[in-house]
């Protein structure tokens, strides 16, 4: 990896049998109307068409990284540790970002130097990469060791730009001479909750979003977060790490961040029609920690709605969650103009 000038920004994409999105993924990172930036591409063991994909692209600011198959954290270690931008902005290779997502998060950065997160909301895309009316829009201010660790405001492991030096002081082989590991690589799934939660609890920066939606998230039945039980224990494995490291953090809650994820599960399940499971995880959350029916009243009936409406025959239900789904687009799209006319642009 060498190059004539220094990057601003390091983009590292995890690459494993992703020959199918990876094109709209580098096009979307090429299109940036912010141009100092670096691709760390890592093939992380691929077995398909891949790498051909990205032979067809000649740009110097592309380089690639090639190692035996150790998973998203492992594969993200390797381009952190690789990258040489002030900036690193992490881009899962089944996703893509709009135009000026780099532009908007290095001129945070710069005005903000206490922060040291910056994210931004994002738009749910379907396998084929159209948008489905919905997506994550998270706190972007004033958030709190609670609100990260309840919560996870960053939403998705495509929408954050974090400086490198915070990057680099998470490494937990740090001091050791043994390999670079700021994503815990014992995770295949809530590797990036168990970063922020540790960011959060140890350090003294600020996570903070933009309000601009700039990342399109690919929701994908066949990925990782399609197992809702070993995402379930893979969250409480990387919670309760961090729960014996600061346990008066935790004191008061973990039972309410859990009755969060129980309710992000059953939303997961009523997606891919496990209706019966759908019903258990709502409830489950909803004996956990009641706080979620007085913090957020109306997604918690929801999800309770859809849960039990998802046992309507197929057509009828899709034909309800289509109307919902446009709704809510409508209302996601109506809140996103009303904070652009009020805030300054980035």
């Amino acid at each position: 990896m060498k190059s004539q000038s220094t990057p601003i920004v390091s983009v590292v994409i995890p690459m494993y049998n992703v020959e199918k999105y990876l094109r709209q993924c580098l096009d979307s990172v090429l299109a940036q109307t912010f141009r100092q930036f670096e691709v760390i591409c890592v093939d992380d063991g691929c077995q398909d068409g891949t790498l051909s994909i990205l032979e067809e692209y000649d740009d110097p600011r592309i380089f690639l990284i090639q190692q035996r198959n150790r998973g998203l954290s492992g594969a993200r270690n390797t381009g952190i540790k690789a990258a040489r931008g002030i900036y690193v902005a992490l881009l899962d290779s089944d996703d893509f970002w709009a135009p000026e997502k780099l532009a908007k998060h290095v001129n945070h950065l710069n005005h903000n130097p206490d922060v040291g997160v910056s994210y931004c909301p994002s738009w749910f895309v379907d396998d084929d990469g159209k948008p489905m009316g919905i997506g994550q829009f998270p706190k972007l201010k004033h958030i709190s060791k609670k609100t990260v660790i309840c919560r996870n405001p960053v939403g998705n492991g495509s929408a954050a730009v974090i400086r490198r030096s915070l990057l680099m002081d998470m490494d937990m082989n740090k001091g050791t001479g043994k390999r670079f590991m700021a994503f815990d690589e014992a995770l295949r799934q809530s590797e990036d909750i168990e970063l922020w939660t540790r960011i959060a609890l140890s350090k003294n920066c600020k996570f903070e979003g933009i309000a601009s939606p700039m990342t399109f998230y690919r929701v994908n039945g066949g990925g990782l977060s399609a197992n809702l039980a070993k995402q379930l224990a893979t969250w409480e494995y990387a919670m309760d790490k961090n729960r014996r490291s600061y346990p008066k953090a935790f004191a008061q809650v973990y039972g309410l961040a859990k009755a969060y994820q129980l309710r992000y599960l059953a939303r997961r399940a009523v997606q891919s029609r496990q209706s019966w499971t759908a019903i258990r995880l709502v409830h489950q959350a909803l004996f956990c920690n009641l706080g979620i029916l007085r913090e957020e009243p109306k997604r918690t009936l929801l999800t309770l709605g859809c849960a039990w409406l998802s046992l309507l025959p197929k057509p009828l239900y899709q034909a309800i969650e289509q109307f919902a789904m446009g709704q809510v687009g409508q209302q996601l799209q109506q809140k996103t103009q009303w904070q652009q006319e009020l805030k300054p642009k980035l």
